[in-house]
């Protein structure tokens, strides 16, 4: 990758600069990056506070992923629909999508490698088998997997043209006057905290989340959230940005965890689009786990 510097960027340390630009990297990886020798600037070895000046060209080798020998486990998953191009689960609160440093097995795909007998699209290799998007390891709901190569390719142009219906439930801190809104908000990686995403005005990309208020309590609201886009984090980001971040996320909320949930109050409950192979239209709903409800009983009682 050639990156070539205008006078915007001029004056900014390099990692600092990187590490926003590339969404998917956090600042250490990119000091770790410029320390091995695999980020240059006009062709010359650099170090991480070298700050930028109009017309440096930065070339960055970013080394392919370490292959995670992803292993079939029989891990019981719920089955919404399955065919021989696609599968539809209803993800349960917990439960990691692929293997990643830190969670290797338990996961999505090592269920599902174990289900599909291995017959997952080779797409995305060894680490990411069949996976066309994710959700949250504390978020539940409905995903879509692709069995076949023809399957993931035109899933995968679907949700960047944005034809992919995804609705989530999620329950807000604090009472949501309006009945509805559309926030149109760029999200990129937050500028101080790497590890976190934020709204991201400079070097965000495009997000943008509907809402419909579905039911008012004492001090929390309950939501629909319709996805426009689909960044990291968007509606924990978006509903947190308005002022109103979601039950039990302690990562965009308010302090510590004051709800009776592990994780956020989120569930991707529907997902509609037109079958891959087919082309028909195909909508997929499922009800928001044991502990979401739990948890709206007790708001409705307070």
């Amino acid at each position: 990758m050639i990156i070539k510097i205008n006078g915007d960027e001029t004056g900014n340390r390099i990692d600092a600069y990187i590490s926003e630009i590339m969404e998917d990297v956090s600042r250490s990886y990119v000091q770790k990056l410029i320390s091995t020798g695999a980020v240059l600037v006009n062709d010359n070895i650099i170090k991480a506070g070298y700050k930028l000046r109009d017309g440096d060209s930065i070339s960055i080798d970013i080394p392919g992923p370490e292959t995670l020998d992803a292993v079939p486990e029989d891990i019981p998953i719920e089955i919404i629909y399955e065919d021989d191009h696609i599968i539809v689960v209803n993800k349960p609160r917990g439960m990691v999508v692929h293997p990643a440093p830190g969670n290797y097995n338990g996961t999505l795909v090592n269920a599902l490698l174990f289900h599909c007998k291995g017959r997952l699209s080779s797409i995305n290799g060894v680490e990411r088998p069949g996976i066309v998007h994710r959700i949250d390891k504390d978020t539940s709901g409905i995903l879509v997997v692709a069995k076949s190569d023809q399957a993931h390719r035109t899933l995968s142009d679907m949700f960047s043209r944005h034809d992919i219906q995804r609705e989530y439930t999620a329950i807000t801190v604090g009472v949501i006057s309006e009945n509805a809104a559309k926030i149109d908000a760029p999200i990129g990686r937050h500028h101080e905290d790497r590890q976190r995403m934020g709204v991201n005005l400079r070097n965000g990309k495009e997000a943008v989340t509907h809402f419909t208020v579905l039911e008012r309590f004492r001090k929390t609201t309950l939501i629909k959230a319709v996805l426009e886009t689909g960044r990291t984090h968007q509606i924990r980001v978006h509903m947190a940005y308005i002022g109103y971040p979601l039950a039990g996320d302690t990562t965009y909320g308010r302090g510590k965890r004051k709800f009776n949930i592990e994780g956020q109050a989120l569930h991707a409950g529907r997902l509609a689009f037109n079958h891959p192979v087919t082309g028909e239209f195909m909508s997929f709903e499922a009800e928001p786990p044991f502990e979401f409800m739990e948890l709206l009983e007790e708001l409705r009682n307070e």
